[in-house]
């Protein structure tokens, strides 16, 4: 069954920008100091570069797509990265198939 966090995280259009853009970080962020792009994730701060908004504004797009567990956030040093989950969104893409 889709719950409501997976629902509300997919019904922004920046939200799926995000994820598609994790999708292929190495193509879509610069290379980072800290943290690898393909396992660690992508530092929030080029996230909210990258859609045009605030800090504050891409970590509340970024805190709703978590809450879905449809991307997990790390921590190094002060930053925060984050990647795509795949197991959970291929379990979300079986679970609309089914609910349709």
């Amino acid at each position: 069954m889709l719950s409501v966090d997976v629902v509300k995280a997919l019904a922004s259009e920046r939200r799926l920008q995000i994820l598609g853009w994790l999708k292929e970080p190495q193509v879509h962020f610069p290379a980072q100091v800290d943290g690898d792009l393909v396992k660690d994730g992508v530092c929030a701060l080029f996230i909210a570069q990258k859609l045009g908004v605030s800090q504050p504004t891409a970590g509340e797009h970024l805190q709703i797509l978590a809450r879905a567990g449809l991307v997990r956030a790390k921590r190094i040093k002060r930053w925060t990265f984050y990647k795509r989950d795949e197991k959970r969104i291929a379990s979300v893409k079986r679970a609309f198939q089914t609910a349709w």
